[in-house]
């Protein structure tokens, strides 16, 4: 009798294409959105499952968001390109670079300033994801996360859980997790039957599940199964796992 393989049983994968995402363009800031945010509004992109926004943003050189409320909210910033200066109400001072990664946990309540003091644009991701629960004292927090760690392989960058020792902490039952493929090369990332993933790739151009994506545009995942992504070019691939 021959062995019989078992394909996979593969995740939903829902494409949304950079094109179909709400914009905003302020001259100094130009945003996309993956979800429903300031005055863009889709009722069917109110978030994905804990993962309320996901802002595709590109600050012009020298200015930048200043002082301004959050409370009771994670907030994760994947820098791209160029740097983030970042400045708070509890003290706290700090650049984040491309490829870099800060949190914050907002809390009872914080103020920030996000600036980009560079001489070119800076584009990043800033991804908010719901606490597992209000209140807290806030927090912030940044670290580097070389692209070479992450060759080949998804490395976990930020983390609610605490076997993720290296990741940077947030208060979520969610994580942030990075890779960079050539082309040719292909991931896997199994997701379970209650959670909830949104993927982007950064830069290059992947399949995911059999389904073209160009870059910036974003894979709405769920369903339980594997995510099997191919690279079709040199790509840096943004991932947030959630409940």
């Amino acid at each position: 009798m021959s062995d019989i393989a078992i394909a996979p049983r593969l995740a939903t994968v829902e494409r949304r294409a950079f094109s179909s995402l709400g914009h905003a363009n302020h001259g100094w800031l130009n945003a996309r959105h993956h979800f429903s945010f300031a005055d863009y509004h889709d009722p069917a992109r109110m978030g994905w499952g804990n993962i309320r926004v996901w802002n595709d943003d590109e600050i012009g050189a020298n200015s930048g968001f200043p002082p301004h409320p959050h409370r009771d909210m994670e907030i994760i910033t994947y820098v791209r390109k160029g740097a983030i200066t970042h400045k708070d109400s509890m003290g706290n001072e700090g650049r984040t670079a491309a490829g870099d990664v800060q949190v914050m946990s907002a809390g009872t309540g914080v103020r920030h300033a996000e600036y980009n003091l560079e001489d070119e644009t800076t584009t990043l991701f800033q991804i908010w994801v719901l606490p597992r629960a209000a209140g807290g004292a806030p927090s912030w927090g940044a670290k580097p996360f070389p692209q070479g760690d992450r060759s080949g392989r998804f490395a976990v960058l930020a983390s609610g859980y605490e076997a993720d020792a290296d990741a940077l902490r947030i208060r979520a039952d969610a994580r942030l997790l990075g890779a960079t493929v050539q082309a040719g090369e292909t991931l896997t990332y199994d997701l379970d039957d209650d959670r909830f993933a949104y993927l982007v790739p950064a830069t290059g151009r992947v399949e995911i599940n059999g389904q073209p994506f160009e870059a910036r545009d974003g894979a709405a995942i769920r369903g339980g199964g594997s995510v099997v992504i191919k690279a079709l070019e040199d790509s840096e691939i943004v991932l947030v796992d959630s409940q």
